[in-house]
């Protein structure tokens, strides 16, 4: 398989990232879409996810676009800051995966807070994936999203992250990137059956500022290597929100992914 198969772009809604009171100091607004974010740096693959109520079901105009993806994984949580139901946004994945084939999973972001955890118990996802397979009728895939900063919390990290199928892992806080390696040796030893996708970000927005060349450089290092050696299953770049304000991580990124695109994996 080619590495340009394994990566994928975490798609939001046009300047989703733009917090209140841009809290995240972003240099200013994006209007790329998911779609423009994966023609742009030439991305096969898509984790669509909803972000400041956007989009809102049904999800049917985004899935044309979509359409074209080699895999797409819709949330079925959105980003912190989204309403938590009794079964987020499934029977919308369920309806988009029944009417498009390259729909292969669902993804729960920013899972690791007290209230997402009192919603959705092990036994909860289970039946989460019960009725994702069933409903589609075909396998599918549930995705986390996880963080290095929820190491160091009280919570049983190991029973979560085992209740699904794909791991993605994310470093918020770009100054602990230093450990990148060591934080994806603990997840894989804690998930050794699962899926791990390693999350790149463009922007330090645990420190609300820009990610440096050198940050970029010494990530992607890792993650090619781990990759190649098929520690991970791929890579997940952030995203099409920070992709249309002119950031020298962004144009150093795309010029990376161009770089390996045909490498063998």
């Amino acid at each position: 398989m080619k590495f340009r198969d394994k990566i994928w772009l975490w798609g939001q809604s046009p300047d989703c990232h733009w917090e209140k009171d841009n809290i995240f100091k972003l240099p200013a607004h994006s209007r790329m879409t998911p779609m423009e974010g994966a023609v742009y740096f030439d991305i096969p693959n898509m984790c669509r996810v909803r972000m400041k109520g956007l989009p809102k079901p049904p999800f049917d105009q985004e899935s044309i676009a979509l359409d074209t993806c080699r895999e797409v994984v819709w949330s079925v949580l959105g980003a912190d800051g989204e309403q938590v139901s009794e079964w987020g946004d499934l029977e919308e994945v369920i309806r988009q995966a029944k009417m498009y084939p390259n729909v292969t999973g669902g993804v729960f972001d920013d899972f690791f807070s007290p209230e997402r955890l009192s919603v959705f118990t092990p036994d909860k996802l289970a039946e989460v994936k019960r009725r994702l397979v069933d409903g589609v009728g075909r396998d599918m895939d549930t995705w986390v999203v996880s963080y290095e900063i929820k190491f160091d919390e009280d919570i049983d990290l190991d029973t979560y992250l085992n209740c699904f199928d794909v791991v993605t892992f994310w470093v918020w806080f770009g100054y602990n990137l230093d450990k990148l390696d060591s934080y994806l040796d603990r997840i894989i030893s804690m998930c050794p059956t699962k899926r791990i996708m390693a999350g790149l970000y463009m922007w330090d927005y645990g420190s609300a500022k820009p990610m440096t060349i050198e940050q970029m450089k010494y990530q992607t290092d890792i993650m090619y290597r781990y990759l190649k050696e098929g520690k991970i299953d791929g890579i997940i770049v952030c995203s099409n929100c920070i992709a249309d304000l002119g950031l020298e991580a962004v144009e150093w990124t795309r010029e990376w992914l161009r770089s390996h695109r045909d490498d063998e994996i």
